[in-house]
């Protein structure tokens, strides 16, 4: 557990989200210009680039600019210089990590942006509130903010932000533990941060991106984009990547069990924090010299560090950081057989775990588990002992840890436990494999009887159409006809063309010819157009790297079915005006991603589960098919957007 509590420890990230843009000049250049300028926006901006310059090395400073720039703005009612203020205060108190206040001061700017700000404004605001929310933890009210966000932004065409959203998303993610669709986001994000040249982007994305990696395992790509994050904040002089990215270099050596390359990262992020006087980081640098000091069995140093760090987690209310140190506190008290204080700071330690997971479910749920998971880790800590005392071997128990022995046993137990649900899993899996291989045969026969009607209805009923249109026209040269008969038999025979018409429109949608004869992104591309033509409604179509990587017919026919069947619920329900069809082919993992998003009115997904519609169901038995992934993205007034990764 404790190799666990300190992978949670180097994963703290931070964003400084929103921000102008950072002007070339130096101090004293905007110092210069702040004598002169006048009482007016102008000198509010001056304010706010001083505080950004300010920002890299003194807090204290970059604070006391960012106010004086909110006291000027509200003395000459500049609403915009009020808002800029709420955003540079919020990266000042989200580095300082103090989660709390910046969750309240982007409350306050949301309220602000929704009275004196447009749509883009309220749509930044409300993405600042959704990293305070994530900093907290909170992650359902985290993407309660950031995804309406993100829809009032793209309905706005703000698309100055694309980097920062990715990136947002990227740690989102990651703090979900997601971390394949984490590193995805993250290479969206340096993608657009490289293409416009923003240096602040590329690095926050580059150390967020290794950290990814690192999550995944995948050291060699972690320590590339580590290096290229720090290599920049070396080059620019950021206190902030600079820290996290050595604390990010002490995670890499953790896991690749090279203690003694820990220290020599702690101690430069340390050294930083305090440089920069960002308590969050410190806490979290010192609680990694306490760590690498344990392992030492230089157990008054690993003291004196967590001591120092558990000060201002209290100070701070650092939640995570005090759950860490109450973990590193019982195994030092073990290892220094202090047993009574070991046990009490394992207790306080599974206190504050309780409260933090008890945050999402509801309160008869937590007295009940709480109760439970106290009383059996009592019970399992007092066997400990009992067994330590009968065995004689304390010894050999101090030296491994007795936080991690403790820690260890329990995974083993609910590990246990888990064995005991994996035959009804077993069982429920092979029940979905037998629903699957049903649902793999009706939509064989339901595409081999499309392509048979298809054939049909234009070779056989469409030869017949056209035969009778050759025969009656070559009876009109030799038939006498009055004028009224002629012009009824004119009228006859433009309704057998449009019969025709009709007929191979319908073939053509049952079986696509296009489809077969070039492919998947063809097809779909000619379907597009074709909604396009008729002018039902305004689609547009987008694929990336679709000629990458060959796709399967029968694969090809059900995902063109399925974005068929989507298009079509959108033209018959949404009351849209356009529709966004976009395929993403990821060569290298070999993911698939469609999205279908429209403008509509949107709907309760909750009334998904509710349907009992053939288009719904078709969509989600052609999706286990293909064994992927569906998620359905919707609120009444906020449009759609449906997402589907599968895995090619």
């Amino acid at each position: 557990m404790i190799k666990r509590i300190v992978i949670q420890f180097f994963c703290h990230m931070c964003i400084c989200f929103f921000t102008n843009a950072q002007q070339s000049m130096s101090k004293d250049s905007l110092l210069r210009q702040l004598k002169l300028a006048k009482e007016d926006s102008f000198k509010v901006k001056v304010y706010y680039n001083l505080s950004i310059q300010y920002y890299k090395d003194d807090l204290k400073e970059a604070e006391r600019y960012c106010s004086l720039g909110l006291a000027l703005s509200h003395k000459i009612k500049y609403n915009q210089g009020v808002l800029s203020y709420y955003t540079h205060y919020s990266n000042i108190l989200n580095v300082r990590g103090n989660f709390d206040a910046m969750l309240a001061t982007g409350m306050e700017a949301v309220d602000y942006a929704k009275k004196y700000g447009d749509s883009a404004d309220i749509g930044r605001t409300m993405l600042n509130v959704g990293i305070a929310y994530l900093q907290l933890r909170d992650y359902e009210n985290a993407v309660n903010y950031i995804e309406p966000a993100k829809g009032i932004l793209i309905r706005n065409g703000v698309h100055q932000y694309e980097a920062e959203t990715f990136n947002l998303l990227q740690m989102l993610y990651n703090s979900m533990h997601q971390y394949r669709k984490a590193a995805n986001n993250g290479l969206e994000a340096i993608a657009v941060a490289e293409s416009s040249a923003n240096k602040d982007l590329m690095q926050q994305a580059y150390n967020n991106l290794g950290l990814n990696y690192v999550s995944l395992h995948v050291y060699d790509s972690g320590m590339f984009y580590l290096r290229k994050a720090g290599v920049l904040a070396d080059e620019r002089g950021d206190r902030v990547i600079q820290i996290t990215t050595n604390l990010n270099y002490a995670l890499i050596s953790l896991q690749l069990r090279q203690y003694d390359s820990i220290k020599q990262y702690v101690d430069k992020a340390l050294s930083y924090s305090r440089m920069y006087n960002a308590h969050e980081y410190e806490g979290l640098a010192q609680y990694g010299e306490a760590y690498y000091y344990l392992q030492k069995k230089q157990y008054a140093d690993s003291k004196l560090y967590a001591d120092s760090a558990m000060a201002l987690a209290k100070k701070y209310n650092m939640r995570s950081l005090k759950q860490k140190l109450y973990a590193l506190l019982s195994s030092l008290n073990y290892a220094m057989q202090n047993s009574n204080e070991g046990h009490g700071y394992f207790y306080e330690y599974e206190l504050l775990n309780d409260s933090i997971l008890n945050e999402s479910i509801t309160n008869s749920t937590i007295y009940i588990e709480k109760k439970f998971d106290t009383e059996r880790k009592e019970t399992q800590i007092q066997l400990q002992h009992t067994q330590l005392r009968q065995q004689s071997v304390l010894n050999y128990f101090l030296m491994a840890g007795a936080g991690a022995l403790l820690i260890i046993s329990l995974l083993t137990y609910r590990n246990y436990k888990n064995r005991q649900k994996l035959q009804q899993t077993r069982i429920d899996e092979l029940e979905k494999e037998k629903q699957l291989t049903a649902i793999e045969a009706v939509l064989k026969g339901e595409e081999q009887e499309r392509t048979r009607l298809a054939k049909d209805l234009h070779d056989g009923l469409g030869g017949m159409l056209s035969g009778i249109k050759h025969s009656l026209s070559s009876m009109k040269g030799y038939m006498p006809m009055t004028p009224d008969h002629a012009q009824a038999f004119e009228r006859n025979i433009e309704m057998l063309n449009s019969s025709i018409k009709e007929m191979r429109r319908v073939a053509h949608n049952m079986m696509p010819e296009i489809l077969v004869r070039y492919g998947l992104d063809i097809a779909l591309k000619e379907f597009c157009n074709e909604l396009n033509s008729s002018g039902v409604i305004n689609a547009n179509y987008q694929s990336i790297g679709m000629d990458k990587v060959p796709i399967e017919q029968t694969v090809a026919v059900t995902i063109y079915r399925i974005v068929q069947e989507l298009v079509n619920n959108t033209i018959k329900h949404a009351t849209a005006s356009a529709v966004l069809v976009q395929l993403n082919m990821l060569a290298q993992e070999q993911l698939l991603t469609i999205t279908v998003e429209d403008n509509g009115k949107g709907f309760d997904t909750a009334l998904l589960k509710q349907s009992s519609g053939m288009g719904w169901s078709n969509i989600q038995n052609r999706v286990d098919f293909l064994k992927g992934k569906l998620d359905v993205n919707s609120a009444p007034g906020k449009g759609t957007s449906v997402l589907i990764e599968i895995n090619i």
